[in-house]
């Protein structure tokens, strides 16, 4: 099945709350919402609990990004202290809400090799994970590609994270890659990778992207075609996948409108 909606409260809703954005996404026919805590966990439990009731309700399949300040990385053990904490509080409001997983983005090399870059983030990750399993939370850590090549995270790195840890899984930010191959992108070859662990569901991000040799600057719309969306979409028909695609557009949900009409236009009913 495919599930598509917007990375936070679509840009049409007359009101700013999560409830009223989860209906408005189902108001708009789309099937899938990204409930943003980028600048802090701010959520009670209790609103966490009514957001799983309404989109259960409505077969609205739920998701969480992380805030963006997190370093499992940093040089600082307390940034890396902060890191964790932002990451449980989020994943307490997931599990609540029945969301499947939550996203965020591991670290930063700063002046540590890819390699110890990687063995800082999976101690940590083995952390979160331990506690996890300890609160009997249903819900998986999503370690995101990045879009700068200052960040760790390239697909190759976060599948060697999920090979050591299976409930931290990849979330493909397709115009991430794009950004930091710099214009580059073979969707065969990345959902081949994504088939190649056989998991029962992906969670991407798709939007245009704008880069320089630094990678990732701004998201820009899906007319943009850097990446092109189509050729994703026949890739995604044509591998059978089980796939959520959250728009990370400035215009969130008419994109995921877009991303919708090409999919029925090559045969795909919802």
């Amino acid at each position: 099945m495919i599930w598509l909606g917007p990375a936070g409260i679509p840009t049409v809703s007359k009101d700013s709350s999560t409830l009223v954005g989860i209906e408005v996404v189902s108001e708009l026919k789309l099937n899938a919402m990204e409930i943003e805590f980028v600048r802090g966990v701010k959520m009670s439990n209790e609103l966490a609990k009514e957001c799983g009731k309404v989109a259960k309700e409505l077969n609205i399949k739920l998701s969480v990004h992380a805030p963006y300040f997190i370093n499992l990385s940093s040089a600082e053990k307390l940034k890396i202290k902060q890191s964790k904490k932002r990451i449980l509080d989020s994943v307490e409001r997931a599990h609540l809400m029945n969301a499947d997983v939550i996203v965020f983005h591991p670290g930063y090399y700063g002046k540590l090799s890819p390699e110890e870059t990687y063995e800082m983030i999976k101690e940590g990750c083995e952390d979160l994970v331990d506690i996890i399993k300890s609160k009997g939370w249903n819900v998986r850590l999503g370690l995101e590609t990045t879009g700068k090549l200052s960040q760790f995270g390239t697909l190759d790195e976060i599948i060697r994270i999920h090979k050591k840890l299976k409930l931290c899984v990849p979330v493909v930010d397709f115009s991430h890659m794009l950004a930091r191959q710099q214009g580059k992108i073979d969707y065969g070859k990345i959902l081949n990778k994504l088939k190649a662990l056989k998991l029962k569901h992906y969670h991407t991000h798709f939007s245009g992207i704008e880069f320089s040799e630094k990678g990732e600057r701004r998201h820009l719309t899906i007319d943009n075609e850097q990446p092109p969306f189509k050729p994703l979409a026949k890739e995604i028909l044509k591998k059978k996948i089980n796939i959520t695609i959250i728009s990370e557009s400035p215009v969130l949900e008419q994109d995921s409108l877009i991303m919708k009409k090409t999919f029925e236009e090559l045969g795909y009913k919802f």
